[in-house]
């Protein structure tokens, strides 16, 4: 799982998997995975997934690269790694 501290948060790699049945996240490998229930088109999976992250981590979430890309880093403000893990842990 790939998380780095930055000023004021952390970033987190994720890879995408739209038209699920279920919004979750697992461990694949070192790989977090994102199974999103929205169609991939005019920014709906990243939508849905700011806003489940936001809700997760009770902080502000930001796309930082892959808009377009099944492969995503999105910025967590304000919460530790340790932070982060221990909620994708559960």
């Amino acid at each position: 799982m790939s998380i780095k501290k930055t000023n004021g948060g952390v970033i987190l790699s994720i890879f995408v998997k739209p038209n699920s049945t279920k919004f979750r996240i697992e461990l694949d490998g070192d790989e977090l995975v994102v199974y999103a229930t929205e169609e991939p088109e005019r920014g709906k999976v990243n939508k849905e997934i700011i806003k489940e992250l936001t809700k997760l981590f009770h902080a502000p979430v930001d796309l930082v690269s892959g808009s377009t890309s099944k492969e995503k880093k999105l910025f967590i403000q304000g919460v530790g790694v340790q932070e982060v893990q221990r909620l994708l842990q559960k």
